[in-house]
């Protein structure tokens, strides 16, 4: 890749790409290294992008692949039990806003299953639309709308187990 297409390349996504895997790694100093390294591969690789999907898209499989690399690495246990909260009738949105319950939520979102985690991730604290959702995973916008909606479903049943 010369010298031009990368520099509008990283121009051109620097900050989505940020926001893409700071919904992954929820750490500033981590999202920036595995941004960093993201533009790194994608200009230094062999391998040019062949167009086949939209540049983002292409940064972003990068990004998670790279991301995925780090949590293999780094793996650890977080067994942190989920405290009881009673139940206030607040969306998942609201009680996302209050941070006694955040942590909770946070919780129960870091043990959901894939692809549900990463569809929420990527729509509430990403703020992807579904066609970018739909697009960083091969599928489509309708397969984003309902995976976010099983998400949410699964989000709000796993709150009242635990009433919170």
């Amino acid at each position: 890749m010369d010298k031009n297409t990368a520099e509008k390349l990283y121009e051109a996504f620097y900050m989505k790409v940020f926001s893409y895997v700071m919904t992954l790694a929820k750490d500033r100093s981590n999202a920036e290294e595995i941004t960093q390294e993201t533009f790194y591969r994608a200009i230094s690789t062999d391998k040019a992008f062949r167009g086949k999907s939209d540049g983002y898209t292409w940064l972003c499989a990068i990004a998670k692949n790279i991301f995925v690399d780090e949590i293999r690495r780094h793996s650890r246990e977080d067994g942190a039990p989920v405290e009881e909260l009673p139940d206030t009738g607040k969306s998942i949105e609201e009680k996302l806003t209050d941070k006694d319950t955040s942590l909770r939520i946070h919780a129960i979102l870091h043990q959901l299953e894939e692809p549900y985690k990463e569809v929420f991730q990527l729509r509430v604290f990403g703020e992807l639309s579904y066609a970018e959702i739909g697009s960083i995973f091969g599928k489509t916008e309708t397969w984003a709308r309902v995976t976010y909606h099983r998400a949410k479903v699964k989000i709000k049943e796993r709150m009242n187990e635990n009433e919170i």
